[in-house]
């Protein structure tokens, strides 16, 4: 027990000794009360005395030995009074109701009640600890609620799941983390309570060192705490990212999809906790995780065990499993360049032959640990098997940044799980944030997003579509990140734009939708003027009977025909060829939010603007809707739209004034 609790319970064994000792020297007419007054202190006395050599759960300890200390100041005030009163008139001027004798047997009632629930809560700890809980009847029972209890019942629940927590054998300590989980998740005060009791540390100890049952639900209770910036810092404080990072990379699958639900939920709660994730490499394991049963994890995170292997036993491995030419080397025109390309630090020592051997070592290399990580058994050449080869196999999928061992026994519901909370906690983790962006991109994690949006079930692929969707958000306002990421002739870039192309020209699903429209719309000054395909699915969305669609639609093509877009004159020509004008001409006149009319309007005045002879816009008497909205208060009421409007409002009318003559 802390010293800090030992020094609590000094002042109670005092006052309780002092109320003993004094009861034995009170008038006779008194002296029936206090013997009952003293009888109730001496059980008192013994239980503080008692609870001096527990190990106490200080929490609580606090309050109860407050409370107990004013119950025995008070009853040592009463003993006093009883012992004053000697001779006729101290007698006669003492009153002392009967009431006040009643009143102060109940307190210490209540005080032995509320020590007595504090030990056996502490005898629990102990049993449990020692391992001899399971034959007690009192350790599996219910321990009941202390008097103490009657102002706030929850917070003496919270109190003794508290303490099974801390040292509770693991079945004790799985059922109170589920205790816990019931209170955070049915009211916000019961999770600010859990927390300011100290129950942070106990859970993240049973999630790093107890069972898949336990593990889980402290998993989720600390997902459930992490609701604001402050509760979240006491959890980082705790090292929550480090405990995390360790299931994340050996534990059971359904705590790992529960853990990595938590990232999320704190990445929400907190976004400061980005960072200190990344730094203890949770996103690589997230991306890990991803990666499995998807495509193949990315060698980035393999590279260092690769740079170590000898030349001789890359070479002998690759003979081993045989080579598509005839020599042991698997030529891939197009995959060599790309991976040279990303990864251009990895220089191979084989002399100054030039630059063809140091192609065809590197394209060696990618090659022997793309098959050593893709196979589970060691390479049989004519019943020989390499074990140099099998060692190999075993350092890179030991350094693949999760343990593999057993995952592909999982059940599909957990597999899937596990992809969809992945997915999610990438998703908060890369929100606005660069740094993570830039990790996530530089692995397979875009090229893994692609395929789950596409052949996922419905939540992993919801969470892969809004991973993007920050992503791209991101990307938009970091240039090095959208020209590293989103190169027109990646192919993970490739594959992500005709997924979320797929999308909006389905436009069957508003869940997926809404972050793929804004994706593409983030991605919008990545795209070259001869890609005509995106603007067509997205003004086609202009005529959505979901006006929440047509005004993401639109802020997605403003994007392309944004003055800061350099390709804005061919995107607006393109969004005109679309049908783009009649469709905005409609939502600025009818649209029934504001907010998309204003939208619709600017959309319109950039367009109107970059190409004002184009007699699609006069068709659509786009002239006439501009001048209709610069007498609309609520239009030009910000000064940029104000601008806009009145600029794109000149240069139609000088265009199409000098133009109109040759119009049909």
């Amino acid at each position: 027990m802390a010293d800090g609790v030992k020094q609590i319970l000094q002042a109670p064994i005092q006052l309780a000794d002092q109320v003993t000792k004094l009861a034995d020297d009170v008038h006779s007419s008194f002296r029936a009360d206090c013997a009952e007054l003293k009888s109730k202190t001496d059980r008192l006395a013994a239980l503080l005395r008692q609870a001096a050599r527990a190990d106490l759960y200080e929490r609580p300890t606090r309050r109860i030995m407050d409370d107990t200390e004013q119950v025995l100041e008070k009853a040592l005030s009463l003993v006093c009074k009883c012992r004053a009163a000697h001779g006729l008139v101290k007698r006669v001027f003492t009153i002392i109701p009967a009431a006040a004798f009643k009143k102060m047997s109940s307190q210490l009632e209540n005080s032995i009640g509320d020590v007595s629930w504090l030990l056996r809560v502490s005898a629990t700890r102990r049993r449990s600890s020692s391992g001899g809980g399971d034959d007690d009847d009192d350790d599996d029972g219910y321990l009941g609620l202390p008097p103490i209890a009657s102002n706030e019942p929850i917070l003496c629940l919270i109190w003794e799941q508290i303490a099974k927590l801390h040292n509770g054998s693991l079945e004790d300590r799985a059922d109170a983390a589920a205790s816990l989980v019931s209170l955070a998740r049915d009211n916000d005060r019961y999770g600010k309570l859990i927390i300011e009791e100290g129950g942070i540390g106990p859970l993240l100890k049973l999630v790093k060192e107890g069972r898949a049952e336990g593990q889980e639900s402290a998993a989720r209770a600390i997902g459930l705490l992490g609701r604001d910036p402050e509760s979240v810092d006491q959890m980082l404080h705790a090292g929550v990212c480090t405990v995390f990072a360790k299931v994340l990379k050996e534990g059971p699958m359904n705590v790992q999809a529960m853990v990595a639900w938590a990232v999320a939920e704190l990445a929400v709660g907190n976004p400061k906790c980005q960072d200190l994730f990344a730094q203890n490499n949770v996103i690589r394991l997230l991306v890990s995780h991803l990666a499995f049963e998807t495509v193949q994890e990315h060698s980035k995170y393999a590279i260092p065990s690769k740079a170590k292997m000898s030349i001789h036993s890359v070479v002998l491995a690759n003979n081993t499993s045989g080579g598509a030419n005839g020599n042991g080397v698997h030529h891939d025109g197009n995959n060599a360049a790309t991976d040279d390309e990303k990864h251009p630090e990895i220089r191979h020592p084989i002399g100054s032959n030039g630059h063809t051997n140091k192609n065809q070592m590197h394209t060696l290399v990618q090659s022997t640990m793309g098959r050593s990580s893709s196979e589970s058994h060691p390479v049989v050449n004519g019943g020989n098997v390499s074990k140099q080869h099998q060692r190999q196999s075993q350092q890179q999928i030991s350094l693949s940044g999760a343990s593999l061992k057993g995952r592909e026994f999982e059940d599909p519901a957990t597999k899937a799980t596990m992809k969809a909370m992945a997915a999610k906690a990438l998703w908060l983790l890369a929100k606005g944030n660069p740094a993570i962006c830039r990790s996530i991109t530089e692995s397979k994690a875009l090229l893994c997003f692609a395929v789950l949006l596409e052949k996922g079930p419905d939540e992993v692929q919801y969470n892969s579509a809004m991973a993007l969707m920050e992503i791209a958000r991101v990307a938009e306002k970091d240039a090095d990140l959208r020209r590293s990421a989103f190169k027109p002739n990646s192919p993970a870039c490739k594959a992500v734009v005709d997924q979320i192309l797929r999308v909006v020209e389905k436009a069957d699903s508003q869940d997926l939708l809404l972050p793929c429209i804004t994706a593409i719309g983030c991605l919008s000054r990545t795209f070259r003027a001869t890609e005509t395909r995106v603007i067509a699915p997205l003004v086609r969305l202009l005529d959505e009977k979901e006006e929440h669609v047509s005004r993401e639609a639109v802020i997605a093509l403003t994007k392309f025909a944004c003055s800061e877009n350099y390709l804005h004159v061919d995107h607006s020509k393109a969004i005109i060829a679309g049908g783009g004008a009649g469709h905005l001409v409609q939502l600025v006149y009818l649209g029934e939010e504001p907010a998309l009319q204003i939208d619709s309007l600017v959309l319109l005045c950039y367009i109107a603007h970059h190409v004002p002879d184009d007699e699609a816009l006069s068709h659509a008497e786009a002239l006439t809707v501009l001048e209709w909205a610069s007498k609309q208060g609520f239009m030009v009421q910000d000064q940029a739209v104000d601008k806009l409007l009145a600029e794109a409002k000149a240069r139609l009318e000088l265009y199409q004034s000098r133009g109109s003559r040759g119009f049909p």
